[in-house]
């Protein structure tokens, strides 16, 4: 029976941690395209780079708890008119965090998405 070392060094790559919260911007582009890209990327690298696991699972729980507020505050328009307020607020806070979260993983500090729903 031959044992196979699975150890293999992670290489540090912050730019592609930072390109990876910046991608989350693309959703004002394209409209669904920040949860497909990081999602992407998170996919195909997360046992290459060191903390991409980390940073890449809190991209995606933070998309997904957007889409899925987002789709919640459209009925609230028409019963309490309060959803325009909570669409004009994941608006704001999904245009600030990315951007906050790239400083913080271009310093090698790990991400922080308050009020995330821990999907994965």
């Amino acid at each position: 029976m031959e044992i196979i070392n699975q150890n293999k060094a992670l290489e540090t790559n912050r730019e592609l941690l930072v390109l990876t919260h910046l991608s989350q911007l693309l959703t004002y582009v394209t409209g669904i395209g920040g949860l497909i890209v990081p999602l992407v990327i998170w996919l195909t690298t997360k046992d290459k780079i060191l903390d991409m696991d980390e940073h890449g699972k809190a991209v995606v729980n933070f998309q997904l708890t957007v889409i899925l507020l987002s789709i919640l505050s459209v009925p609230a328009i028409l019963l309490l008119g309060l959803g325009i307020l909570s669409l004009i607020f994941i608006g704001i806070v999904a245009f600030v965090l990315p951007i906050v979260n790239a400083v913080k993983a271009s310093n090698g500090e790990s991400p922080s998405y308050f009020m995330t729903i821990r999907f994965i």
